[in-house]
C-alpha cells in the first residue's frame, strides 16, 4: 500500500510488457497481461499517495485496518484485499476527470485482454496494439500527476511509446473526419430539399431533447451541421472557497446530434473542437445530490 513501491512495480511490469510486445505476436499474451498489471499498479500508486484506504476493498475490515495504520489488530498484510484495475481506474477517473482520457468503456479492451490471459489464456493478437495504446494514454497523465519522469519510466521504449500514440492519434483524426463527412451528407439528404423556414421548424422539434441515455446532458452546437446537439457526461463539483459559490461542471464523454446522426465517443471528442471542453452549468449543484455536500476537487490539488 506504499505509493513509491507501487510506482516501482508499475515500471518493472511495463518494461516487461514492452519487451514482450516487441518480440511479436507469439509474446502478445505476456505483453497485454503485464501492461494491465503495470497500469493497475500505477493507478493505485496515485490513490495510495492520497491515502492507502483508497486502494483497499472497503468491504474487508482487516484491509481497512492495515490502510489506516491499525494493522497490528488485523490479519497479516499478505491477506489484504485491494481493488482491481477497473475500480482503480474508476476512482482515479473521478478524482482526475479533466486529465484522464480513457473512460470506463474505453478501458474495457485493456481490462478484457489482461483478464482473458490471466484467467483463460485467451487473447486477440490483432488487438494487442490497440490495447497497448489505451494503456499508454492512460498511464501518461498519471505519470505527470505523480511527477514521475517519463524517460525513466519508459526507458529504452520511449520512442516506441511515441510511435504508438502518434499512430493512434492519426487514426482517430481520420475517423473523426470520416464521421463529419458522413454526418453532413446525411443532413443534406434529410433537409436539403426543405425551405429555410420549414427546416427550422423540423430541426427545432427533433433537436429539442437529448437522445443519449446517460447521466446528464447539455446542449451544444453540432460541428457537422450546426444544429443543436447534446453532450453527455459526468458531473463534477468544485468549490470556489468560503467566500465564493459552489460550481458544477459537465465533463463530456459523448455527443449526439439528432439532425445529422453525428455520434462521437469519448476518445474522439478531442478531435471535434470544443466538444471536449467542460461545461459550466447554471444549475444549483445541490439539485444533483441527495442532501450531501458536493465533492470538492480542491482537496486533491497538488497531490
Amino acid at each position: 500500500m506504499d505509493s513509491e513501491q507501487l510506482k516501482r512495480s508499475s515500471q518493472r511490469w511495463m518494461s516487461a510488457a514492452l519487451a514482450a510486445f516487441v518480440e511479436g505476436p507469439e509474446s502478445y499474451d505476456f505483453a497485454v497481461h503485464h501492461a494491465g498489471i503495470a497500469t493497475e499498479h500505477l493507478l493505485k500508486a496515485y490513490l495510495a499517495g492520497i491515502h492507502p484506504a483508497l486502494i483497499v476493498d472497503g468491504r474487508h475490515f482487516d484491509s481497512l485496518l492495515h490502510a489506516t495504520g491499525l494493522g497490528s489488530q488485523a490479519t497479516p498484510l499478505t491477506k489484504v484485499k485491494t481493488i482491481g484495475l477497473a475500480e482503480a481506474h474508476e476512482r482515479v477517473f473521478k478524482l482526475l476527470p479533466k486529465k484522464i482520457p480513457i473512460d470506463k468503456k474505453g478501458l474495457e479492451p485493456l481490462a478484457d485482454a489482461r483478464n482473458g490471459v490471466a484467467h483463460s489464456a485467451i487473447h486477440d493478437t490483432t488487438q494487442a496494439e490497440a490495447v497497448f495504446t489505451i494503456c499508454l494514454r492512460l498511464v501518461d497523465p498519471v505519470l505527470e500527476e505523480l511527477k514521475v519522469d517519463p524517460n525513466g519510466y519508459w526507458g529504452p521504449y520511449l520512442v516506441l511509446h511515441h510511435k504508438l500514440v502518434e499512430e493512434q492519434v492519426r487514426q482517430e483524426r481520420v475517423t473523426a473526419e470520416a464521421l463529419l463527412v458522413k454526418a453532413r451528407a446525411m443532413f443534406e439528404q434529410r433537409f436539403g430539399h426543405m425551405s429555410g423556414t420549414e427546416r427550422e421548424v423540423v430541426l427545432a422539434a427533433i433537436t429539442s431533447k437529448p437522445m443519449i441515455s446517460m447521466s446528464k446532458e447539455a446542449p451544444k452546437e453540432c460541428p457537422a451541421c450546426g444544429s443543436q446537439g447534446w453532450v453527455a457526461g459526468e458531473l463534477h463539483f468544485s468549490s470556489a472557497g468560503e467566500d465564493g459559490p459552489d460550481e458544477i461542471f459537465l465533463v463530456p464523454y459523448g455527443f449526439h446530434c439528432a439532425a445529422c446522426d453525428l455520434e462521437v465517443s469519448s476518445k474522439l471528442l478531442v478531435h471535434f473542437g470544443d466538444l471536449n471542453e467542460d461545461l459550466l452549468l447554471d444549475d444549483d449543484p445541490y439539485d444533483y445530490i441527495d442532501d450531501e455536500p458536493p465533492v470538492d476537487e480542491d482537496i486533491f490539488r497538488g497531490r
